[in-house]
């Protein structure tokens, strides 16, 4: 069969091609192109890495140990007297004074502390999950062959931190549930914390408490300049000396309060 023939029998068996379908068809789009998702702002798309979540923990972390630090030189006014906390109770609820409604800047920030703490244990699950998930099961070995026991212990000192802040928050601050006393009044801040300590049960709750939040400060404080990049020999021994100190700071001054009313330091 000559090459001609050979054409025209492969012509008739080649199905006809539609020429108006043909040229009506849109042009194709690649695998590739139709998988591609539109990217998000750039906040979020930072967030989703490993290291914007690093930096979302430090940088979280900071204003919260700032609270911490706050919170209890506040709260040492105890000490000067049931008028000088009641004061400072007051103060608070009244921020702002006639430039804005009563406690309206208080639960702005209450709600800012709220978000830095929701995004705070968002980051440590997520990196805490992945780090697990890419090492498999060599993850628990190699992490606590190198790690302080502050280190381990990070996930168990935190949800203790939380579970007593909630107990915390229900005590002193609304006064509602198993762990009110009874006898709360609002805005009577030196009362109420008395008749709280004064339960032997609660004075211990606080002291463990305070002390997983020592071991949790430490770490945390000693790991969040390395988190955002600021990590030589240089400076490493300060790191470890404001970590101390900080945390020293903190927990001694907490503990200072259910020792002070067991003691009777301290009585209504």
């Amino acid at each position: 069969m000559d090459r001609l023939g050979v054409i025209r029998r492969i012509d008739r068996n080649v199905p006809a091609r539609d020429n108006a379908a043909t040229s009506s068809r849109e042009p194709l789009v690649t695998t590739t192109e139709q998988k591609t998702p539109k990217p998000a702002p750039w906040p979020i798309e930072f967030y989703r890495s490993a290291v914007g979540k690093k930096w979302v923990m430090a940088l979280t972390g900071i204003a919260l140990i700032g609270y911490v630090v706050a919170h209890l030189i506040g709260n040492l006014k105890i000490y000067l007297g049931a008028d000088e906390i009641n004061q400072y109770g007051e103060a608070l609820r009244d921020l702002g004074g006639h430039l804005a409604p009563r406690t309206s800047i208080l639960w702005i920030l209450r709600g800012g502390l709220i978000i830095a703490f929701f995004l705070h244990v968002h980051a440590a699950y997520s990196l805490t999950y992945t780090n697990w998930k890419a090492r498999g099961g060599a993850y628990r070995e190699r992490d606590y062959a190198v790690a302080s026991y502050a280190s381990r212990t990070m996930r168990w000192t935190g949800t203790i931190v939380l579970l007593f802040l909630a107990f915390h928050l229900a005590d002193l601050t609304w006064g509602v549930g198993p762990a009110a006393t009874g006898e709360f009044v609002r805005g009577e801040v030196y009362d109420n914390v008395i008749r709280s300590l004064e339960r032997v049960p609660v004075a211990i709750l606080y002291g463990v408490a305070n002390v997983a939040l020592g071991f949790h400060l430490f770490h945390g404080i000693w790991s969040l300049f390395q988190s955002i990049g600021w990590n030589h020999p240089r400076f490493n021994r300060w790191r470890k000396y404001l970590a101390y100190a900080t945390t020293a700071l903190i927990v001694t001054g907490n503990l200072s309060f259910p020792v002070a009313v067991q003691a009777g330091w301290l009585s209504t």
